[in-house]
């Protein structure tokens, strides 16, 4: 029976020893992201794609990405933000989508701008790293021209902004 302890203490302080080796990520504290893949989605029946999926990996040093439910006013409102261009005779365009409330006939802008919630790990390591996946409407029926683009960055708790990642062309 002591033999069987000394041989468990000896195990658990091996596995100590390769745990407390185990190397820690770290990254800045100003979140990073890397375009991964922007996929389109095509409804059946239809000719053309009507949404896609923006995908994105992303790493963090101090965790803090992500807002709460009850963070609803800026600059906590969104932390994700998107914007929306097509290409109009070869140049690219920043295009401001609207919509009219058929009711009292005001004008509101659209935005592709989202929100990631809280994502700060547990323990004291906080650094992060993962992948965002957010779906897009990119069939825009009042538009003419059929090829656009997205830039998009986040903001962490801190208001540290990342760097900025542009989408390649996409023909809808």
């Amino acid at each position: 029976m002591k033999r069987f302890l000394i041989n468990i203490a000896i195990v658990l302080i091996i596995a100590g020893v390769f745990y407390a080796c185990k190397k820690k990520d770290v990254y800045p504290v100003i979140p990073e992201i890397k375009f991964e893949n922007f996929l389109t989605i095509t409804n059946a029946g239809q000719s053309f794609p009507d949404r896609g999926v923006l995908i994105f990996s992303f790493t963090d040093g101090d965790g803090d990405i992500g807002l709460y439910p009850s963070d609803t006013l800026p600059p906590y409102d969104f932390n994700l933000f998107i914007t929306y261009f097509e290409i109009q005779n070869g140049d690219t365009v920043e295009v401001f989508l609207t919509q009219t409330d058929p009711a009292t006939g005001d004008v509101d802008t659209l935005n592709f701008n989202g929100r990631i919630p809280i994502l700060t790990p547990f323990g004291s390591n906080k650094s992060i790293s993962g992948e965002v996946e957010d779906t897009l409407f990119i069939h825009n029926p009042a538009s003419p021209f059929d090829t656009i683009m997205f830039r998009a960055y986040i903001v962490d708790r801190a208001l540290h902004k990342s760097n900025i990642i542009t989408t390649p062309l996409i023909i809808r």
